[in-house]
């Protein structure tokens, strides 16, 4: 077994998987990424047959290093990342040696970056997950100084590999399915609402986010609402008509009225909306919600078609002259290697 070690902390770092669900009746949330889709990409990146535990990045990243040859996955919001002097394209995989640093800095666009090793992060399973849920004291942020036990890499030699991301870091569209509250509210308040645009508020974190806009939508039929289970995507209508959506670590119970339930494949493009993006709802009727849904395997193999290996620009190689350029064909190992 290998590690990771974090030398130096920027942002909120955490350890996250696909979370723990099924323990609903228990009162725990199910937890996990922000953005799960991010730990799907990284795992078809690193030819991983399930999303693999790694280190979620909110808002900038960190200075890390390796205990052994490592290939390890960036991926999620886009941040500046530099191994040793040598920029690091995002949305790839790179191996990294014991004498290097790997640099990553701030998300460029997005919230939530995520550095993924191939052989996955091996911190103690709690309901058979590795993730943080700070909400209820499940794990803690990472400091400085931290050693993250890894699986040992499966295969250190393999070809580096790039992939282009579902685009979702900027706020955007997100559909939305009625649920068991949405006929609390009047036909012309659904209307409006679906015909707004919302800025994504200031207050943010993993329990839930904060939606702007000048209109206010309330019901008349929600007094003396009996709390009842929730879950991440729904969009719960608080008392100042505002909605605020709730995510990964949401509390199990709620009482506010829902006016409907964000579908989990655009969950990702909501975590990762910054402040101040516009985001919009389409209403969708259930058989176009079912043509939509994919499981995390099926997103798997679709994201793993898509990936191709990565060729590196020469003019970012630094000991360029040390390749055979003249005399012969070589097979190309050395660049797909990252060298």
């Amino acid at each position: 077994m290998t590690a990771i070690r974090i030398e130096k902390v920027a942002g909120m770092l955490t350890v996250q998987d696909i979370g723990r669900p099924g323990h609903l009746a228990q009162g725990l949330s199910r937890g996990g990424a922000m953005d799960r889709l991010a730990l799907i990409e990284a795992a078809a990146l690193l030819g991983a047959d399930r999303p693999l535990a790694a280190i979620e990045m909110a808002g900038a990243g960190a200075h890390l290093s390796v205990a052994a040859p490592m290939r390890i996955a960036l991926t999620g919001a886009p941040m500046t990342a530099m191994l040793d002097d040598a920029p690091l394209r995002w949305h790839a995989s790179h191996l990294v040696q014991p004498d290097q640093t790997l640099r990553i800095g701030s998300a460029q666009a997005g919230v939530y970056g995520y550095v993924t090793p191939a052989g996955g992060l091996r911190t103690p399973l709690w309901l058979d997950s590795r993730a943080a849920h700070l909400n209820i004291g499940i794990g803690r942020m990472l400091n400085a100084g931290d050693r993250l036990d890894c699986g040992d890499d499966p295969a250190p030699q393999g070809a580096s590999r790039i992939v282009e991301p579902e685009a979702r870091f900027q706020g955007g569209e997100l559909r939305v399915t009625d649920g068991p509250q949405t006929a609390l509210f009047d036909d012309d308040v659904l209307e409006a609402f679906f015909s707004t645009g919302f800025t994504r508020g200031s207050r943010a974190n993993r329990q839930g986010i904060q939606l702007d806009t000048d209109s206010r939508f309330t019901s008349n039929h929600a007094a003396g609402l009996a709390s009842d289970m929730i879950g991440p995507g729904d969009l719960q209508m608080t008392g100042d008509g505002l909605p605020f959506v709730l995510m990964a670590e949401c509390q199990t119970m709620g009482g506010y009225p829902r006016i409907g339930r964000i579908v989990p494949a655009d969950l990702p493009r909501m975590a990762q909306a910054p402040a101040g993006s516009t985001l919009r709802f389409r209403r969708l009727t259930w058989p176009e919600a079912d043509a939509a849904f994919r499981t995390e395997a099926d997103t798997l193999r679709e994201v793993a078609a898509r990936c191709r290996n990565l060729i590196r620009d020469p003019a970012t190689i630094p000991d360029l002259l040390s390749y055979q350029l003249i005399g012969g064909v070589t097979a190309g190992r050395e660049l797909e290697a990252g060298r």
